[in-house]
């Protein structure tokens, strides 16, 4: 059986668990975060927990561009910067920011969230490296065009969002506030909006199904995450506007 067929047969056995995922994460909040409680045996560093599980998703795609740099043109090389630009911030940039001194996260999370980010990176690289087959005109095509500009919306959204929850909490103090401005106007995670909106633009940018299935993995995770932040802020935030939406803007 060719790679191709291998491929398109574990894509679509990896979707399925995405919907599974999906219906959990609805009954079953993840212990990270404002969730984590301390019955969890094996805590880690919050900080050091982050950069470890995001890290393969940097270390793959440096791994194939610098091993596999021969094989690919520019769309390739375009669509590793405009990944890179997402996951250096994510793997490096925010976790040295964000308030997370003294902050610990179960171990079996960033255990698991290592292993999603080790096979998401593989199924991109297989597509991007070797199974997809970009001609140097598809920079120009409006699929590529649109589809960065709808990634870059969404990496600034996702980016502000963060930094008025890091500000927050530097003017405020510790704990959780009600965040005011911008997208919080009309949802109470317009970061998670923002990821959201950057996965679908890698989606269109590369027309994969490599990059649709991490689009519906992102929605999975974080439409669920949003909803029972939300409803955490609802019931623990004194005043806290219960006309704002999850995560999309007058819509859930």
């Amino acid at each position: 059986m060719p790679l191709e067929e291998y491929y398109n047969y574990f894509l679509i056995l990896w979707s399925s668990t995405a919907v599974i995922v999906f219906t959990i994460l609805f009954f079953k909040d993840a212990p990270y975060g404002r969730f984590n409680t301390s019955d969890h045996a094996f805590q880690i560093p919050s900080r050091f927990g982050w950069i470890f599980m995001e890290s393969p998703a940097v270390l793959g795609v440096l791994f194939c561009f610098y091993f596999f740099y021969d094989l690919i043109g520019m769309p390739q090389t375009l669509m590793c910067l405009i990944w890179l630009s997402h996951y250096l911030h994510r793997t490096l940039i925010w976790p040295l920011r964000a308030e997370l001194h003294g902050r610990k996260m179960p171990l079996k999370i960033a255990l698991l969230a290592f292993v999603f980010n080790t096979i998401n990176i593989i199924i991109q690289c297989l597509w991007i490296f070797f199974l997809g087959n970009y001609l140097e005109e598809w920079i120009t095509s409006g699929f590529f065009m649109l589809g960065c500009f709808i990634f870059y919306i969404g990496m600034y959204v996702n980016i502000y969002s963060d930094n008025i929850l890091m500000n927050l909490r530097k003017t405020k103090g510790n704990g959780y506030h009600i965040p005011e401005g911008f997208l919080f106007k009309y949802v109470s995670c317009p970061n998670y909006l923002g990821e959201i909106i950057e996965w679908l633009g890698w989606a269109i940018l590369t027309l994969s199904p490599a990059g649709l299935v991490f689009f519906i993995w992102t929605f999975s995770n974080l439409v669920p995450r949003a909803k029972a932040n939300h409803q955490w802020a609802i019931d623990r935030i004194e005043n806290y506007p219960k006309g704002r939406k999850s995560v999309f803007p007058f819509l859930y």
